[in-house]
């Protein structure tokens, strides 16, 4: 008999998306918002002009999401893994010869097909089929891949920027993330059983050579329930309240007086904490009511854009860090409750569309956020409306309702 791995495979697995969501998110995201000053300067357009691009990229994504989940659901995640790695390589390089604003949004249409096919829905749907037991820890953790990879490429864009110039920046980047592809190819496996293995803490009586049957609500079954449109409402408001604010934070900060690096590292701060949220709250949420723990990281945030609304130089780091905090913790419980209440049957399409309706948040928060800001002249009424937003997202909280496959799905 083989003796037993000493480390499950699953972990292999959750390293792997880590570093999907690292590469994905962040160069697709806060990544791009240190470019943001150099192309402004360089070409003259306004802030809400240049931002639309985030808004055709989290719509188009959102659109494109319930797509490749079912295409996940039928071939597989790896190819489509693969596939947004080199077409995100390729708008890396067609960034470094921008002329005018329709070649950045045409770009950002290709970046929202990388965000379908290489970013948190196919991730989960991958990690989720590996894990019964210490999901929520896993999930936490591939979700650190996000905040970091919004913390670090920044500051390595920035880098790149002072020592190239920014054309050559983008080009730069776009040769370095081509090394996912052997990571890709080589170490995800799409279920365990296709290396004689069970997920963690699932069923070992069933032979581990057959493919498991996925249980879980249908998609039209799923549709019909109080509790999806709670979590779709909650992640929409969510999602365009922290893009925004991380999205303009760099901006924010450079206008209040800080240097760009210092800017960057505030942004860098945002998502450091958030890191702390999603590994603490991901792993409570495998020890405590998950419902409850939703509230707490929905409260967190709430009462860090309060203080955001007020934020002057003393208070404006505080209220990064309860944002952050609470962002990131919420960011891992919207996926897990959503696997673990409506299962993993339809999974690609249930986190599909929920994603449509964050993605359209997140897009128009950062393009609304602009363009208030075009017209003001401040962030205060923009702050106030993300305050508000995430105020009735907390309200929305104590709607959704644990049903009795999320309360045993860990046991059985």
């Amino acid at each position: 008999m083989a003796d037993k791995p000493r480390i499950f495979y699953g972990w292999i697995i959750v390293l792997t998306s880590f570093l999907m969501l690292w590469v994905t998110n962040g160069l697709t995201l806060s990544g791009l918002t240190v470019f943001d000053k150099p192309i402004l300067d360089q070409f003259g357009w306004n802030v809400g002009g240049l931002k639309f691009r985030d808004f055709i990229t989290m719509c188009m994504a959102g659109l494109f999401a319930p797509v490749m989940g079912a295409v996940a659901d039928r071939i597989g995640v790896r190819p489509l893994m693969a596939l947004s790695i080199v077409m995100l390589s390729v708008g890396y390089f067609i960034y470094a010869n921008i002329q005018t604003l329709q070649h950045v949004y045409y770009i950002h249409v290709i970046f929202a097909a990388v965000l379908a096919a290489g970013g948190l829905v196919v991730n989960v749907m991958l990690v989720s089929r590996w894990f019964v037991l210490k999901r929520g820890t896993a999930l936490g953790l591939i979700l650190v891949g996000t905040s970091l990879g919004n913390a670090l490429f920044p500051q390595i864009n920035t880098a790149l920027i002072n020592a190239f110039g920014w054309r050559t920046a983008f080009q730069c980047a776009a040769v370095i993330l081509l090394l996912m592809l052997p990571v890709i190819i080589f170490f995800i496996k799409e279920f365990p059983h296709t290396i004689g293995l069970h997920p963690l803490g699932g069923d070992t009586g069933k032979s581990h050579t057959q493919k498991p049957v996925l249980t879980g609500m249908a998609y039209a079954e799923a549709l019909k329930t109080i509790n999806f449109w709670a979590m779709a409402v909650i992640a929409m408001s969510t999602f365009y309240s922290i893009l925004a604010f991380s999205a303009h934070l760099v901006l924010y900060m450079i206008g209040q007086g800080f240097s760009k690096e210092t800017a960057a590292g505030g942004l860098g701060v945002l998502f450091v904490i958030s890191i702390i949220g999603k590994t603490a709250f991901g792993y409570m949420a495998d020890h405590l009511n998950r419902r409850m723990v939703f509230n707490c990281n929905l409260c967190i945030m709430f009462l860090g854009t309060l203080l955001l609304i007020t934020a002057r130089s003393v208070t404006f780091w505080p209220a990064i860090i309860l944002v952050g905090f609470g962002w990131g913790g919420l960011y891992t419980l919207l996926q897990l409750m959503a696997v673990n209440i409506f299962g993993l049957k339809s999974s690609g399409k249930i986190l599909g569309t929920i994603t449509i309706m964050d993605a359209f948040g997140g897009g128009m928060g950062i393009w609304l956020t602009g363009v208030l800001y075009d017209k003001t002249g401040s962030y205060t009424l923009a702050f106030t409306i993300i305050a508000v937003l995430v105020g009735v997202a907390f309200l929305l909280s104590f709607i959704v309702k644990e049903t009795q496959q999320d309360k045993g799905s860990e046991t059985h």
